[in-house]
């Protein structure tokens, strides 16, 4: 599984659009930093499991979301994902000694390499595609929206394995 962290944020993803030449649309935003924040994973199978917060995560959250992976999965984890702080902490290392942490195995990315890891195909998916050109008001807007396109893209497992295929990796 390729697990990566991503924000969201109030501002649209500004993408061509189908307008008459000469009509340009106007996306009216307001300027902020409120964003969410959502971790997911994807694997090999093509399925994608997430979770949203509307701050920064910290080791803490990503120890949560590895503890739902383990829920949801049986068997051996192994984790693919890049060399972020948050990803190398103590709180991380003393969740693989406990008893929990024993189903996992974590392997970082090379240093800065984004273009080995097939979530980032999943971002780019949701921020361009699925949520092109949106703009929300509140963050509970971009929240409801965000569940809607990440719903979308899980039936869409095709694409899904495509982020897989597009970086080098065999199925």
């Amino acid at each position: 599984m390729w697990v990566d962290e991503a924000g969201f944020y109030l501002l649209p993803a500004v993408v061509r659009t189908y307008a008459p030449r000469g009509q340009t649309p106007i996306l009216r935003a307001r300027l902020s930093r409120d964003h969410l924040s959502v971790i997911s994973g994807i694997t090999l199978t093509g399925k994608l499991y997430q979770m949203k917060q509307d701050r920064a995560f910290r080791s803490a959250d990503v120890v949560v979301f590895l503890q739902h992976l383990l829920a949801q999965l049986d068997g051996k984890l192994l984790v693919i994902w890049d060399g972020a702080p948050i990803h190398r902490s103590r709180v991380i290392k003393d969740f693989l000694a406990s008893e929990a942490g024993q189903r996992l195995q974590l392997e970082p990315l090379p240093g800065y390499a984004p273009e080995l890891n097939p979530d980032e195909g999943v971002w780019n998916h949701l921020k361009f595609v699925e949520l092109k050109n949106l703009c929300c008001a509140t963050l509970r807007d971009l929240g409801t929206e965000l569940r809607r396109g990440i719903a979308r893209l899980r039936r869409k497992r095709r694409i899904l394995l495509g982020c897989i295929q597009q970086v080098g990796y065999a199925l």
